[in-house]
C-alpha cells in the first residue's frame, strides 16, 4: 500500500508540476477556447487495508469543462463535475447486497496533450480535489444487525466497514484519462474518453488504533462530452 501511495504522489506532483509550465505558452499558436458538458458512468471501489471481499459499485459522473489551449497540442482543462463513488460488498454467492454510494462535487485540473487536427486523441492528467456532499446505503439488511442473521457470512471477512461513517470531507488524488474528440464542425466537437482515478486520502479515520490504516477510493469512468469553441 506504501508503495502505491508514494507512486500515486508522485504522479500527483508530476502532473501539478505541468500546470505552471504550461502559462508560459508561446503566442504563435492562434488560441483555442471552448466551454462543455459531459456525462457518464462511473465504476468504483476502496481500496481497503486490510482488504475487503468487494465488487465494482456502479455510478453516475457529469458536469461542465472549460478548455484553453494556447500551444499546438498542448492545453489545460478545469471541470467542475458531480461524482457518485463507493463500493459494493461481495457476499460471495449469499443472498444478500450492501452497497454504499457516495456523492461529491470535484474539481480536476488537468493538463490536455493531444495530436490531430480534424479529429484529436487526447491524454489528460493531473491534480483534483473534491468536496463529500452525503452517503447512502442499499442493503437488504440492517448492517447493525449483520451478526445475529442466522445465513450472514460474517466470519472469515471484514465487516466493520458497513458500520463507519465517512469522516473525511475533503478527498484529493490523481486522474487521467485517454479519448477522442470529434469534430461536428469548426466549433462543435464531440468527445469520448476513459479515465482513472486514484484518492489519496482516506475516507475513514486511520489511526494506529482504527481498523482501516487506508480507505482510498478509486475509480474508473467513462464518460461522452459535447465541447463548443468561443474563441
Amino acid at each position: 500500500m506504501k508503495s502505491i501511495r508514494k507512486i500515486a504522489m508522485s504522479a500527483f506532483l508530476a502532473a501539478a508540476s505541468l500546470l505552471p509550465n504550461s502559462m508560459e505558452a508561446q503566442t504563435h499558436y492562434s488560441s483555442n477556447v471552448a466551454i462543455g458538458v459531459k456525462g457518464g458512468m462511473d465504476f468504483s471501489e476502496v481500496f481497503f487495508n486490510p482488504n475487503v471481499r468487494q465488487k465494482l459499485a456502479l455510478g453516475i459522473t457529469g458536469g461542465v469543462m472549460f478548455r484553453y489551449i494556447e500551444e499546438d497540442h498542448f492545453g489545460l482543462i478545469a471541470e467542475l463535475n458531480f461524482a457518485q463513488r463507493g463500493w459494493s460488498e461481495n457476499f460471495e454467492g449469499a443472498p444478500y447486497h450492501y452497497t454504499r454510494t457516495t456523492n461529491y462535487v470535484e474539481l480536476p485540473l488537468l493538463a490536455h496533450i493531444f495530436f490531430g487536427r480534424r479529429g484529436r486523441f487526447f491524454f489528460n492528467a493531473g491534480p483534483q480535489v473534491g468536496l463529500f456532499l452525503g452517503d447512502n446505503v442499499n442493503a437488504n439488511f440492517d448492517p447493525k444487525e449483520m451478526a445475529t442473521l442466522p445465513d450472514f457470512p460474517y466470519k472469515n471477512r471484514m465487516n466493520e466497514q458497513m458500520l463507519l461513517k465517512v469522516t473525511q470531507k475533503m478527498d484529493y488524488g490523481i486522474s487521467a484519462g485517454l479519448g477522442g474528440e470529434f469534430n461536428l464542425n469548426k466549433r462543435n466537437s464531440l468527445s469520448l474518453e476513459a479515465r482513472f482515478y486514484f484518492g489519496l486520502g482516506n475516507i475513514f479515520s486511520a489511526k494506529r488504533t482504527d481498523t482501516y490504516s487506508a480507505s482510498n477510493q478509486w475509480s474508473i469512468m467513462a464518460t461522452i462530452g459535447y465541447w463548443l469553441r468561443i474563441k
